[in-house]
């Protein structure tokens, strides 16, 4: 398998001719309907599990503390990744999935616009692991977060994929 060869500054599209960084123009850009999936992975033990699932952590109901912190999260998108443009969200869920020896984040961001989402479901499912992580961390100092990734995203040029 041959090594692909490296973009030069040109081909980057966050990147200038003179290697700075810049915000993409995508005022040409056709509006679309624009949906991602992402996700984030929090492993725990499985008495912290069911603490967290019986609502019963020390601080309190961990899942519904994450789930407005992811929605608050996507909508905090660009000031937290500087290039990412300011988008008007039309939907952001975040649900839980308790397993054996974790908890999976699945994030839905959905906008009509001329750019994706990707970037506010990663941001929304990150931060909702980030706030499940600070409420079981008094009782689960080892506590760790994975797996975060794009699950799917439909809309745009670059057409539909998940994995």
């Amino acid at each position: 398998m041959t090594e692909p060869s490296p973009l030069t500054p040109t081909e980057l599209t966050h990147v200038r001719a003179d290697g700075s960084a810049h915000m993409v123009d995508v005022s040409a850009k056709e509006e679309t309907t624009r949906v991602a999936r992402a996700q984030a992975v929090l492993t725990t033990t499985p008495e912290v599990l069911h603490l967290l699932g019986e609502g019963g952590l020390p601080k309190g109901d961990a899942l519904a503390v994450a789930r407005v912190a992811g929605i608050m999260a996507a909508k905090k998108t660009p000031e937290l990744v500087p290039l990412c443009h300011p988008l008007p969200l039309a939907k952001v869920t975040v649900d839980f999935e308790l397993g054996e020896d974790s908890v999976r984040i699945e994030t839905l961001v959905k906008t009509r616009g001329v750019t994706g989402v990707e970037m506010e479901a990663l941001t929304a499912a990150s931060v909702a692991a980030l706030s499940v992580y600070d409420m079981v961390k008094a009782v689960d100092k080892h506590a760790v977060i994975s797996d975060l990734k794009v699950l799917a995203k439909s809309g745009g040029k670059s057409g539909d994929w998940s994995l």
